[in-house]
C-alpha cells in the first residue's frame, strides 16, 4: 500500500519536498483525522483511503475518550499502539490459520495417497 502525505495539517506531499511520479501516484485524497485535514497522495480508491482514515479517527476518538487526555500527541501514540496490537494479533491469527490449512491439506493428500487417488 502506498500513501504519501506531508505530515502538516492540510499539507501535500509536493509541498513536503517529495517528488512522486505519475506512475506511482494517481490521485490526491483529503481526509480528516483527529480534527486535522490531511491530503494524501495514493494509488488506492478514494473510498478505501477514506475508510482507513475513518477507522484511525474512530480509534483516536475512542482512546481520547478513555484517557481523557488533552495531549493530542499522547493520544496519537496510544492510538498507534492499539492499531499495531490489532495488526500483530491479526498476523498471528493468519499464521495460525495458514498452519492449520497446511496441516489439513497434508492430511488430505496423505489420505488420498493411501486410497490411490493421487
Amino acid at each position: 500500500m502506498r500513501l504519501d502525505a506531508c505530515f502538516r495539517p492540510g499539507g501535500s506531499a509536493a509541498r513536503a519536498g517529495r517528488r512522486d511520479t505519475v506512475a506511482e501516484v494517481k490521485r490526491s485524497v483529503t481526509v480528516q483525522v483527529a480534527g486535522q485535514r490531511y491530503t494524501l497522495k495514493t494509488d488506492h480508491e478514494d473510498k478505501f483511503v477514506r475508510a482507513l482514515a475513518a477507522h484511525v479517527d474512530a480509534k483516536f476518538r475512542d482512546v481520547q475518550k478513555s484517557t481523557r487526555s488533552p495531549d493530542t500527541q499522547s493520544v496519537a501514540i496510544l492510538t498507534a499502539l492499539q492499531l499495531a496490537e490489532e495488526l500483530f494479533q491479526t498476523r498471528e491469527a493468519m499464521a495460525s490459520l495458514r498452519k492449520q490449512i497446511r496441516e489439513k491439506a497434508r492430511a488430505l493428500l496423505d489420505y488420498l495417497a493411501k486410497v490411490g487417488r493421487v
